[in-house]
């Protein structure tokens, strides 16, 4: 980060320094006190379960010497037992005032802005695009999976004069977080990836799930500032007529209508995919590390974003070719016998069939799923459940382990073997896999299935 002045911290937030210290910058921005060091900011967020003010005094024993900060209290008196000079700037809402100084300060910096959202592949997609756009550009993205209200700025305060790009995941569960965020960010070029089901319990139908994604598209640049919506064109909500504005538009997709046409995909498993793409003329083949035929449309709106920076297909194809995906993301594991396809991030229907599709394609002795929970999928979840697991039976995965109350469903569509935990299956979890086995592991991130992980590298 290049340094905030305090002076222009105040103005940004609208907030007002109360207490003052010798310091006026600072170097970094946090809210997670075991990440503050001496120069940073720490913003004091009040949770559900935990107020991040308790934590004042220890950061600032660890040399920080600046706070936004939402109330006084204690902590403002234990500082003064110690006789800690500070800068304390007051705002009524912390996490709303760090939005609005991530605003003012990526505003600040001469970057190219990219803003991701989507129902399935978000991060996938995200990834792609940072390393496309690395070809020609000094590209910043999130941190870790830090998408929402709190996680996107602090990412944003990671970028500095050097960032000539920026890629930011934008996540939801509600109306109004993707204006919000997109709003924080004002993007040069938006992108939604598809429109699934993911949050259909919060949004009602995909109908609201489009009106939720499509938010983005209020905070893109208009078209005379070089403002673009690239998409994947579903034929159902994610059409031209269907997303157009005061943007140009480039819509991704198999369909030889598509502005980037996508084609020729080969599946190899879980050692990736290989398919061409056509853009305005130009033809690239690409081979991708990353497995499954969903992300060669993903692939794809990485290759339409570069070439509206003025990256080429054959250059975008050659940063594609050494991407890494960010966490649990598919991930090829290496066991003692057997090989782990880690994919325990996240889950929603049409990802976990898509996992599914990958262990299929994967040369292995035998083929285990070990599925859990889905959540957030409101009045169709034992439906959306329990279409999983016919998808699995028809496939012909070998054996098919599900885990959790929910998940139950999926062992009845793929006639499965249920345990109601992972406590229960961890214990006879030898009785199930076998030397050769190729393992895929997936669920909701609330199931913590990283467990079964864990126990599976060490068989």
């Amino acid at each position: 980060m290049k340094k905030i002045s305090i002076n222009d911290i105040v103005t940004a937030t609208g907030g007002r320094l109360i207490q003052k210290s010798k310091e006026t910058f600072v170097t970094g921005i946090w809210h997670d006190s075991r990440e503050v060091s001496e120069g940073d900011m720490f913003v004091a967020i009040e949770g559900e379960n935990r107020d991040g003010h308790m934590f004042i005094p220890q950061v600032v024993e660890k040399g920080c010497r600046t706070v936004l900060v939402s109330h006084t209290g204690q902590w403002l008196a234990e500082l003064d037992d110690t006789r800690q000079a500070v800068n304390a700037i007051l705002v009524e809402d912390t996490v709303e005032a760090m939005g609005k100084l991530a605003a003012w300060y990526l505003k600040s910096l001469d970057i190219r802005r990219v803003a991701v959202t989507g129902s399935v592949g978000k991060t996938s997609t995200r990834d792609m695009i940072y390393y496309v756009l690395g070809e020609k550009y000094s590209c910043g993205r999130n941190l870790k999976n830090y998408n929402n209200n709190i996680g996107l700025p602090i990412s944003i305060f990671q970028f500095d004069e050097n960032t000539r790009a920026a890629v930011l995941e934008m996540g939801m569960d509600a109306f109004g977080e993707i204006d919000y965020l997109s709003g924080i960010v004002k993007p040069e070029i938006g992108v939604i990836t598809n429109i699934g089901v993911a949050h259909m319990e919060k949004l009602g139908s995909r109908d609201g799930i489009f009106r939720a994604k499509m938010e983005i598209a209020g905070n893109i640049l208009p078209k005379s500032e070089g403002g673009t919506l690239v998409f994947a064109g579903d034929n159902e909500f994610l059409t031209k007529a269907g997303t157009s504005g005061d943007y140009d538009q480039i819509e991704v997709g198999k369909e030889k209508n598509a502005d980037l046409v996508i084609s020729d995909v080969d599946d190899f498993g879980i050692e990736g995919i290989k398919f061409t793409a056509v853009c305005d003329g130009e033809k690239a083949e690409v081979k991708l590390p990353v497995p499954g035929t969903h992300n060669a449309i993903n692939a794809g709106l990485a290759l339409a974003v570069g070439k509206r920076l003025g990256i080429s297909l054959e250059e975008g194809a050659a940063g594609l070719a050494g991407a890494e995906l960010t966490g649990s993301r598919l991930r090829k594991i290496k066991g003692k016998n057997i090989t782990i396809i880690d994919d325990t991030y996240n889950a929603n229907p049409d990802s976990m069939k898509s996992a599914l599709d990958v262990l299929k394609k994967s040369e292995a002795k035998r083929r285990v799923a070990i599925l859990g929970d889905m959540f957030e999928l409101g009045d169709q979840t034992e439906l959306l459940h329990r279409g999983v697991g016919v998808h699995a039976r028809k496939i012909g995965i070998d054996e098919v382990i599900c885990i959790g109350d929910l998940a139950e469903n999926i062992s009845e569509g793929a006639v499965g073997t249920h345990f109601p935990d992972k406590e229960t299956f961890l214990k006879v979890i030898e009785d199930y896999i076998r030397e050769g086995d190729l393992v895929l592991v997936k669920a909701s991130r609330g199931m913590a299935l990283e467990k079964i992980v864990e126990k599976l590298e060490t068989l």
